[in-house]
């Protein structure tokens, strides 16, 4: 039976461009090299924060074979493959090649609302067509459905290489339902910087953070401080966030992470429409929290 082997810190991994909208492959192996030695676990690549949608099929390709390489087996990668047409998901996970990847994430069908059984049936052929362990991604602010915690954990039972999933619902109780009831060999992945603290203190294997991108040593530290036990010093860091957490998503992500990100020198401000930078005024607050953070 296939264990989940994604713990502790995942990084949702942006995609840096170039002033005049290239793929920026020089920042993108200094953002990487930067993860791996501040204490990243694992890289999630090509998902929402990597600006997938926008992003040509050789594009995709080419920063695999980028990001394989630098990465060379130090850590675990997680690929995305998800959509909302069944078929069109399991020909592409046939089609591809998955040499050097680790595993799948695939995010529940977005725009036409399946029922729970529809989720259901489509993870259940994803699982069936997979060579490689599966994530689920439950995410309804941005499919518009909710996985609910039976059905999560009806896939998890029926289908062993069905290993975790990224939770992004926003409620506790769902995750707590979820780690109750779950097979050993499942765990719940936090899918929400914000509520990293409270998930990881109720059972979470750890995060697929946006946060991490720009500060994976102070984030996994406090993530390593709570499979500890040590739950206070892990608080404090926690709190330090607090603000910050709600300043990143406020104009969309993955807006907020790259402006952080442009402050500190490793990539430009620069994203693929439909998104924009953030405004100038979210973008000096952030400076600020992020100067005191690193104080």
């Amino acid at each position: 039976m296939a264990q989940n082997i994604f713990r502790g810190l995942g990084i949702a991994l942006i995609t840096p461009f170039n002033s005049d909208g290239s793929v920026d492959y020089v920042s993108l192996k200094r953002l990487v090299e930067y993860q791996i030695g501040n204490g990243a676990d694992f890289l999630c690549i090509l998902a929402t924060t990597g600006e997938a949608p926008c992003l040509s099929h050789a594009e995709k390709e080419e920063i695999t074979d980028f990001i394989k390489e630098i990465v060379k087996g130090r850590v675990r990668i997680l690929k995305y493959c998800g959509g909302n047409n069944t078929a069109a998901v399991v020909e592409e996970i046939k089609s591809t090649d998955w040499s050097g990847i680790d595993g799948i994430l695939s995010i529940c069908p977005y725009y036409n609302k399946p029922s729970q059984e529809g989720l259901y049936q489509h993870f259940k052929a994803i699982a069936q067509a997979s060579p490689l362990p599966i994530v689920l991604y439950n995410v309804p602010g941005r499919t518009g459905i909710n996985m609910k915690a039976e059905t999560t954990v009806r896939l998890a039972k029926d289908f062993p290489n069905i290993v975790g999933v990224k939770e992004a619902s926003g409620s506790l109780e769902q995750v707590d339902e979820i780690i109750k009831n779950k097979p050993d060999n499942f765990d719940v992945i936090s899918g929400d910087d914000a509520l990293t603290f409270p998930m990881i203190a109720s059972g979470a294997a750890g995060v697929i953070s946006v946060i991490g991108n720009a500060l994976p040593k102070e984030f996994s530290r406090m993530i390593r401080l709570e499979f500890r036990g040590e739950y206070e010093p892990a608080r404090k860091i926690h709190h330090k966030f607090t603000e910050l957490y709600s300043l990143l998503f406020v104009e969309g992500n993955p807006a907020g992470v790259k402006a952080l990100l442009s402050d500190m020198g490793m990539i430009e401000n620069k994203l693929r429409l439909p998104l924009v930078p953030t405004t100038i005024k979210t973008k000096q607050k952030m400076a600020e929290i992020l100067k005191a953070i690193k104080l």
